[in-house]
């Protein structure tokens, strides 16, 4: 078979209402040829699927849902996250709307119900029974007939068709049984499934509340300068290079630089600061921030699916999309439990010959529960930590961080503030310190590195470009400009391409220094410090109450390194090394038994980052980072990161929580009504609440408060 290009698609899939539909939706999609993996999520009502686009299309994934008795189409090419998102949450919305008044129409027919059943026997009161009963199910609970035909059609069964089968056969038992009629039984059993089902898309619309207030923040409308004179289009029609503006009060629409005008923006969204930061022409403006003060024109640099903002709801979309390991127990039992129940209702009619109790088994056995378990704490876990600042990359990530007990953070730009500053340039005898500093900011002005950017703001002045440039990973840059060759790094560096330098001198303490050569001759030696994060120490002194080992890797020379770590509470360090040297210490914990998370923000950082059990990328870091990571803090503070351990250990008990009271639930309620001692209706009320139990659980999860380092 021809392999192509691996693609990953979001497709929606209307019509699950328990696990058994999600375990036969992801069977669907992962036997077509072509799909290397398909997550189905009944509570997004989606299915994410990582496919061989050589092989298949997305038309032909949404033909394989089709085939399989649900619903779905292609999502409009166009469409952005935050567009999705509030489609959805209408959907969502007008879903409960049509629950609730379903609900209350069969509970006052139930109510309507029960009190004619005292003249039962009169043929006037049997025929206001049958007639409510009818009302009821081919309206009220209409949904539940309709998707246990289409599930039959298919070969399958779900919980709808557990519920038709004991409606149904209570409705048919009444019919032909005068002297024993169940009509009452049949219309409570619908009302309490409708009042369940209503209460479960109540909470489950405020475990996505995170992702919705995101997309929120999104306008629906740009405000562009055409021909002089401001047009509102919407933001579809957007396009990079269009001059937009922001009045006061109005959110940007896209990312962009200011051309004109000056303001405040609020930014606190995506960086978590409560002030809001200045801005004037050549400032950088962000998409869903808020313009607080005067009118900007701004000039649109990436719109639409590109912005900062739609990033964060494409991670935030996806983890909630995705599954945790712990999600597979509930899925093969999902595949087997509908015909198991089925079965036991059988058997416990034969035994017994209770009508009622073979009734009772079908109703009150719940795959929803299980199906709901895991996807809900993961939706309400991940929407959490979004609003802290806080990115999962997908469900396992969030278990695997559980796991975690050593923590390994890079040095420069993830301790540190990543703003190091040149104390002093020492030039060397003979050399033009002003072109040597020129030269070296020139060369460095290609580089991401926090001490690179450092070395270009004390030269503050028009540079040359620069060509032939290259990172060299670890140890630092070379290029030319001007015609001369420049090259800049750690000490060993320069001295490994033969260039003679003088002896090392003894540095303070902390200090960093970079060793620049011109044209193969040693030029002079920046000397550069920084200073650890405000909540560094805080945040390590957190770790470690939690039973955590925290350890510090750095390129950084030894003297740099111990100071840094001494300031932040951190006794094993590990300094001088190269990407592949930290990628050996994470390999080398790995060895030992350890599961360890790395903190990182750079190109140096990804190969460790990669390696590790979980990889957390600080924002402000490189997009290599944030590719290589599992968990991504949007805001740079140290604190997030035992905030995100606790919030995923918390999260991994309320999954276990869940998978047993939905387990548990079943073993104890399935053989209590197939002895006869539960009444069909209390069957219904039982299994609607074990649903709503599960997501209210999970919902705890949406309410926890940030603990402060």
């Amino acid at each position: 078979m021809k392999q192509g290009a691996e693609a990953n698609i979001t497709i929606p899939v209307r019509g699950m209402t328990c696990a058994a539909c999600q375990a036969h939706v992801q069977k669907a999609l992962a036997s077509v040829p072509g799909v290397r993996s398909a997550s189905v999520n009944l509570l997004l009502h989606n299915a994410t699927v990582v496919y061989d686009a050589a092989c298949i299309s997305p038309a032909d994934l949404v033909e394989a849902v089709n085939d399989s008795g649900y619903e779905s189409e292609l999502p409009p090419p166009a469409r952005s996250v935050a567009e999705e998102q509030r489609r959805h949450d209408e959907e969502e919305l007008a879903e409960f709307r049509r629950l609730r008044l379903r609900a209350i129409t069969a509970l006052g027919c139930g109510a309507a119900a029960m009190a004619t059943m005292p003249w039962h026997h009169a043929p006037w009161a049997r025929a206001w029974l049958i007639a409510l009963s009818l009302l009821v199910m081919a309206w009220a609970g209409r949904r539940f007939y309709t998707k246990a035909w289409a599930a039959l059609r298919h070969g399958t069964a779900d919980m709808n068709t557990l519920i038709a089968l004991g409606t149904g056969a209570a409705f048919l038992y009444s019919l032909a049984s005068p002297h024993e009629p169940y009509f009452e039984s049949v219309i409570f059993i619908i009302a309490f499934v409708l009042t369940g089902n209503a209460l479960e898309a109540r909470a489950r619309r405020q475990t996505s509340e995170a992702l919705a207030a995101l997309a929120r923040l999104e306008p629906e409308t740009a405000r562009v300068l055409r021909r002089g004179a401001e047009e509102e289009i919407a933001l579809a029609e957007l396009h990079a290079g269009d001059l937009v503006v922001a009045r006061p009060g109005e959110r940007i629409a896209a990312d962009g630089i200011v051309v004109e005008g000056s303001s405040s923006v609020d930014e606190s969204m995506l960086t978590g600061e409560p002030l809001p930061v200045e801005k004037t022409p050549g400032s950088r403006v962000s998409g869903g921030t808020l313009n607080v003060e005067g009118r900007l024109v701004y000039r649109a640099a990436a719109v639409g699916g590109a912005t900062e903002l739609e990033r964060i709801l494409r991670l935030l979309r996806d983890a909630q999309a995705s599954k945790a390991p712990i999600q597979r127990m509930a899925d093969r039992v999902a595949a087997v439990f509908v015909p198991a129940v089925a079965a036991v209702a059988a058997l416990s009619y034969l035994i017994t010959g209770s009508f009622p109790a073979a009734v009772a088994v079908l109703i009150v056995a719940c795959p929803c529960a299980m199906g709901l378990a895991v996807p809900a704490a993961v939706l309400a876990a991940t929407g959490r930590a979004a609003q802290w600042g806080i990115l999962f990359r997908n469900g396992e990530a969030l278990e695997r961080l559980a796991r975690i007990d050593t923590v390994v953070f890079d040095k420069t730009g993830t301790l540190t503030e990543g703003r190091p500053e040149v104390r002093e340039f020492r030039p060397a005898t003979g050399i033009d310190a002003a072109e040597a500093l020129r030269l070296a900011a020139a060369v460095e002005q290609a580089s991401e590195h926090p001490l690179a950017r450092a070395v270009v703001r004390r030269a503050a002045q028009a540079l040359p470009p620069v060509s032939e440039f290259r990172a060299i990973p670890g140890r630092g840059a070379e290029g030319v400009a001007e015609a001369r060759h420049v090259l800049i790094g750690r000490r060993d560096l320069p001295a490994g391409r033969g260039v003679e330098l003088p002896a090392q001198e003894q540095r303070a303490a902390g200090e960093t220094e970079l060793w620049l050569a011109i044209d193969g001759r040693f030029a002079g030696v920046f000397l550069l410090s920084d200073t650890p994060r405000a909540d560094a120490r805080e945040a390590v002194a957190e770790l470690r109450r939690m039973g955590l080992r925290v350890a510090m890797l750095t390129g950084d020379s030894q003297a740099a390194a111990r100071a840094i770590a001494a300031q932040a509470g951190i006794d094993a360090v590990e300094a001088g090394v190269l990407p592949e040297g930290k990628l050996a210490y994470i390999e080398h914990l790995k060895q030992e038994g350890a599961r360890v998370a790395m903190a990182g923000d750079g190109i140096n950082d990804a190969p460790a980052l990669a390696a590790a059990h979980a990889g957390i990328a600080m924002a402000a870091g490189a997009d290599v980072a944030s590719a290589a990571s599992d968990i991504t803090l949007v805001r740079s503070q140290l604190r997030l990161v035992p905030a995100a351990l606790r919030l995923a250990r918390r999260s991994v008990r309320v999954m276990r929580q869940n998978l047993f009271w939905a387990f548990i639930y079943n073993v104890i309620m399935i053989p209590v009504a197939a002895a006869g001692h539960l009444n069909p209706i209390l069957a219904a009320a039982a299994m609607s609440l074990s649903s709503v139990s599960v997501v209210t659980n999970s919902l705890r999860l949406a309410r926890l408060r940030l603990p402060e380092a």
